[in-house]
């Protein structure tokens, strides 16, 4: 059975409302991101955990709903505040952003087709389960009042912002990179991960370049990848064939010219993963999120026609302003992506730290 949705056409006096499904790592973080835009109202999360963490969901305000009635029963044993089930709460929003564990929002799309619900998968899903990949400043014009769309992975996000920003510069021929990938996220590291080895991907190219072609199929990109025994984030080595010979100015103008690549120095002590993660807490930023490509400026070569340069990667935040724009991108509210990241910056106070980072 398909369920009638009357269809009303978004407007910017009309806010979107918007439901979580999933309140994990990125779940939780695109639910605050969803708070406090202006344009938007966060309907609601679902989860189906009755532990600590959709107990903070309540504290914050957030209406709560459960994923399914049996688990409904067991949140409201534990004491939950339980609003209703998934149903519930996707009847109350125009858009659903599935934020649950891999492979899982493969399933549940079927339910959100069924509801005739706009719905927002990250990146674990395949490129196919909405025929769409979404990164803003790339593919956000080809998702406008689209039903459905992908937010690629953190490493696949980072890749195409970065060559995005080479490639609106002229200078982009093709791109090598090597990626070093956090074993796991840090609040399980606990239950698994690496300790004592590197564990190389098994092909290449790792799967993050031909990701980052179902953004931009144009991209001549070849990517290696080798997990190891660390949780705060990713780093990138990246070698790029320029269009031409260019000026080392040249190519951080480039990269300046993104509000999310931001601008980082070894000689300012951002010498380490840590002490960048260290500087997103003292900026006061929600769970020390770096939404930004944090690139090393100093370290940046360019010899000739060849550039080399390197990068720290928040695996669990840096989607999260490419999420918000995916929603306004769905709900055709904004027909800009300049206009949309904008907004976006300027609610999570992206723009303020980029500013401060660009010290050359």
């Amino acid at each position: 059975m398909r369920y009638q949705r009357e269809e009303k056409p978004m407007t910017p006096a009309k806010k979107i409302r918007v439901a979580v499904n999933g309140y994990g790592v990125i779940g939780k973080r695109v639910a605050d991101a969803v708070a406090v835009q202006d344009d938007m109202e966060l309907a609601g999360v679902a989860d189906i955990s009755a532990d600590w963490r959709p107990r903070m969901a309540t504290q914050k305000g957030y209406r709560l709903f459960a994923a399914t009635g049996d688990h409904a029963e067991a949140m409201r044993n534990a004491g939950l505040d339980v609003a209703g089930n998934l149903d519930d709460l996707l009847e109350a929003s125009d858009l659903v952003v599935d934020c649950t564990p891999k492979r899982i929002a493969a399933v549940n799309v079927d339910i959100y087709r069924q509801r005739g619900i706009k719905f927002i998968v990250q990146g674990g899903e395949k490129h196919d389960v909405t025929g769409h990949s979404f990164v803003a400043e790339s593919t956000y014009a080809s998702a406008l009042n689209r039903d459905s769309t992908r937010v690629v992975s953190c490493n696949t996000t980072s890749i195409v912002r970065t060559l995005t920003a080479l490639k609106q510069a002229g200078l982009l021929r093709r791109a090598r990179g090597t990626l070093l990938r956090r074993a796991t996220d840090p609040w399980e590291s606990h239950l698994g991960g690496i300790m004592n080895t590197l564990v190389p991907e098994p092909e290449i190219p790792s799967h993050q370049g031909p990701d980052a072609q179902s953004v931009d199929p144009d991209l001549d990109v070849v990517t290696m990848a080798v997990k190891v025994p660390e949780t705060l984030a990713h780093l990138h080595y990246w070698s790029v064939q320029l269009t031409r010979p260019a000026s080392r100015e040249e190519v951080l103008d480039a990269f300046a010219a993104s509000s999310r690549i931001a601008l980082i120095r070894m000689d300012a002590g951002l010498t380490a993963l840590n002490a960048v993660k260290e500087l997103m807490a003292d900026l006061g930023r929600p769970h020390d999120n770096l939404y930004e490509v944090a690139l090393w400026s100093d370290m940046l070569k360019v010899q000739g026609d060849e550039l080399f340069y390197a990068y720290m990667v928040d695996n669990q935040a840096i989607v999260i302003p490419e999420t918000i724009d995916a929603i306004r991108a769905l709900c055709g509210v904004i027909a800009s992506a300049e206009d949309s990241i904008a907004r976006t910056d300027a609610a999570l106070g992206i723009g303020l730290l980029t500013e401060t980072l660009r010290q050359r």
